[in-house]
């Protein structure tokens, strides 16, 4: 029997039952479960452009209900994942892009333009502001006041839907083509059709021209003007912004004013390894 068995097995007819075992060198070390499906829960949610249940989730991701739901519930309360107004399923917060905006590029962009956006503010007597996006929304992350008796500032925080802002569309026209189509997916829920289409349209023309500029769209009397900084791949990390304020007490004209932004605009792509294409000055009314 012992050489019977000898031989099949080097035949390979008598094989073990069971799983086969991986190499010593495949298997981790350590393993941390619930780490593992909470990563699978967000890499999931973060391809997904509509809200999913917890039985979705775990449909998707070939799991039980039981395995993900404490997973689900945590992520929710760490803020992570939201049910949007009315929903009962789930989305990825910003909480994630919070954090990455802690990250030392990001950091690098505040350091790098802090000084020159002082220096714009004081030249052109205009506030400034530079934004980023924030998943579907403009943050602005950098402020700096005129240094005029009347002016207009924006919060540093504050934040609004991307596609409505100068900075954010002047962001999202200088994205890879599937994170446009994403936010522009995103808005569609917020944001009425005609007016959707509009966006579309002015955020296909900034990435022709190079600039966003558009008069009383917030504020009537200021024209926003909005160039991006780019970095070595020609993909926007933020947008530069002046909201100048058209009053009798304006020492620069917007001409002037638009040369600056470019310059300081241009001055910080560069030291993000970009170049920022000089568009032909003075600048026309965008429509």
């Amino acid at each position: 029997m012992a050489g019977r068995a000898k031989a099949l097995n080097e035949a390979g007819g008598d094989k073990p039952k069971g799983k086969s075992r991986q190499p010593a060198a495949d298997k981790p070390t350590y393993t941390a479960p619930a780490l593992e499906k909470g990563l699978d829960i967000l890499e999931l949610l973060a391809t997904l452009s509509v809200p999913v249940t917890p039985s979705q989730i775990a449909q998707r991701l070939g799991r039980s209900l039981q395995e993900v739901y404490r997973v689900v519930l945590a992520l929710e309360r760490r803020g992570y994942l939201i049910k949007p107004p009315g929903e009962e399923a789930l989305v990825l917060s910003t909480q994630l892009f919070g954090l990455a905006t802690l990250f030392p590029p990001f950091r690098r962009v505040v350091d790098a333009a802090q000084p020159i956006m002082n220096a714009l503010a004081l030249e052109a007597t205009q506030a400034v502001h530079m934004a980023v996006l924030d998943g579907v929304n403009q943050r602005i992350i950098a402020q700096v006041d005129s240094p005029a008796a009347i002016a207009i500032r924006l919060r540093v925080g504050a934040a609004s839907p991307a596609v409505r802002g100068t900075s954010g569309r002047t962001i999202v026209a200088f994205q890879p083509r599937p994170v446009q189509e994403w936010i522009l997916s995103q808005a569609e829920t917020i944001i009425p059709a005609d007016q959707l289409t509009r966006y579309r349209d002015r955020i296909a023309k900034i990435a022709v021209r190079g600039y966003e500029r558009i008069e009383g769209e917030v504020v009537h009397g200021v024209t926003d003007l909005s160039f991006p900084i780019l970095n070595s791949a020609g993909v926007s990390l933020a947008a530069l912004t002046m909201p100048f304020l058209a009053s009798h007490q304006v020492i620069v004209p917007f001409d002037d004013a638009a040369h600056m932004l470019y310059r300081a605009a241009s001055r910080i792509t560069q030291m993000m390894g970009g170049e920022l294409p000089e568009p032909a000055f003075p600048l026309p009314q965008a429509t």
